[in-house]
């Protein structure tokens, strides 16, 4: 793919995640913070406001103030910098699919780094899905874009690794 191509890929996509995850996040701000949990589709969705102070699922959430900061805030910061700089470096011959899956990734990461930034470290979620008592940890939009860029991602290198064979 050209590299004005690329350049115009990523930036819809990141525009488009950390669009309507900052869109979210702000609804659910204003309707669902200080609420008790919302169900719908039988349980299967459920809306609940939550502040996150780790990552996924929580994971870091215990760690001091400085240590989050450092991990979640300095290290992602390089590291979607990091898969920027790999993007515009890349071969023209790489395929959209996977230009696609890094944008996915970097526009998700940005927005819960916005969050942080703006919200004294946290990052707000509020959708959770299950059925009865098997059910996600609560997320937000920019995790739905990371889970689907990692997955795109996934599908391409076993499929081009099983035609390689």
């Amino acid at each position: 793919m050209p590299r004005i191509k690329r350049i115009l890929l990523l930036l819809v996509v990141l525009v488009v995640c950390v669009g309507f995850d900052q869109v979210t996040k702000s609804i659910a701000q204003r309707t669902l913070s200080g609420m008790p949990a919302q169900t719908l589709a039988a349980g299967l969705v459920r809306l609940e406001y939550t502040e996150n102070p780790g990552a996924f699922l929580s994971l870091g959430a215990k760690l001091s103030d400085d240590a989050r900061f450092w991990i979640f805030t300095v290290m992602v910061a390089a590291l979607l910098i990091g898969l920027l700089v790999f993007v515009f470096r890349m071969s023209p011959n790489t395929p959209f699919l996977i230009i696609l899956a890094i944008a996915l990734v970097v526009g998700g990461g940005l927005s819960n780094l916005i969050d942080r930034l703006v919200n004294e470290g946290r990052v707000v979620d509020f959708m959770q899905l299950g059925i009865g008592p098997l059910r996600t940890g609560v997320f937000n939009v920019a995790d739905v874009a990371i889970m689907g860029g990692l997955a795109v991602m996934l599908v391409v290198v076993f499929r081009d690794g099983k035609t390689a064979k």
